[in-house]
């Protein structure tokens, strides 16, 4: 028993705990966690904290991180459509798409010819129709295996999640095209970078899956605190006790109503949060 028994962090990973957007942009290898976040990570599991990380990224794309990452939780994937524990392999949760969700995702691409989708899995498959640069730069930084489908409709079952990506000019034209089809009330649409777009199930988000994962732990919603940066995780910065927010986030986050800001990723964010959590509890 500690001080923070009871208590659960959920933590975005890219640009929270490690500032990724200059590795995407530049093909760059990832930067390793700082070694202050580190540091009050494992006194905050030491002292009897639960730390997990709630990432879109999917099964693939962050396995080869997750062992460099002190956490004694499981991690929300997908941008919340499954919860899922490394240390034993195996999914806690699931909550992927219809197979109705095939037309919608081609209509999306033939109104789009500029945009990409990677279709994620349930295993370590992610495949690309009509792949792009930012197709090419993605796989770069999560180094995930993707194989090129010629349609949608040739990519297997189950989907996970579905990610649009596409120029930045032309992100919020296709979030709008999304939201405006009447089918887009089933799913969860949500931009989860400048240049990338989220399809996934009706309640999939990171706040569902969060709560969800509290519930599984035991842990009551008064000690759930959520860290992130983008638009991806409003749901799990909005659902949690007191959400944090690095100084880098987009506007949308930074403006939430009692959102707490802290320095930039690049600056330890995650320890600063933590600091916070020392003067509550």
């Amino acid at each position: 028993m500690g001080k923070f028994s009871g208590v659960l962090i959920a933590s975005d990973f890219d640009n929270t705990l490690v500032y990724t957007e200059e590795a995407l942009r530049l093909g760059l290898p990832t930067p390793p966690m700082s070694d202050a976040n580190r540091q009050a990570i494992q006194d905050f599991m030491a002292q009897g904290g639960i730390f997990s990380i709630a990432t879109g990224r999917a099964l693939p794309a962050f396995a080869p991180v997750w062992r460099d990452i002190p956490m004694n939780g499981p991690t929300v994937l997908f941008n919340g459509a499954a919860i899922y524990d490394f240390p034993t392999a195996t999914y806690l949760y699931k909550a992927f798409l219809p197979e109705a969700v095939r037309p919608c995702v081609q209509q999306v691409l033939d109104a789009f010819p500029q945009a990409a989708v990677e279709i994620y899995h349930d295993d370590n498959n992610i495949h690309a129709v009509h792949p792009n640069d930012l197709t090419e730069q993605h796989v770069h930084l999560t180094h995930a295996p993707t194989v090129t489908a010629p349609s949608v409709e040739d990519v297997p079952s189950p989907f996970s999640k579905a990610l649009f990506e596409v120029p930045c000019e032309d992100l919020q034209a296709v979030v709008d095209y999304i939201r405006s089809q009447p089918w887009s009330a089933g799913y969860e649409v949500i931009p989860s970078s400048e240049h990338l777009v989220e399809l996934t199930a009706k309640g999939a988000n990171k706040g569902g899956m969060v709560l969800r994962l509290a519930e599984m732990l035991g842990i009551d919603r008064r000690h759930v605190y959520c860290a992130g940066d983008h638009a991806n995780d409003v749901p799990m910065l909005t659902a949690a006790a007191r959400g944090f927010a690095p100084v880098n986030a987009i506007e949308e986050v930074r403006r939430l109503p009692d959102i707490h800001i802290l320095p930039d990723a690049r600056q330890d964010a995650v320890a600063a949060m933590i600091g916070e959590l020392h003067k509550i509890y």
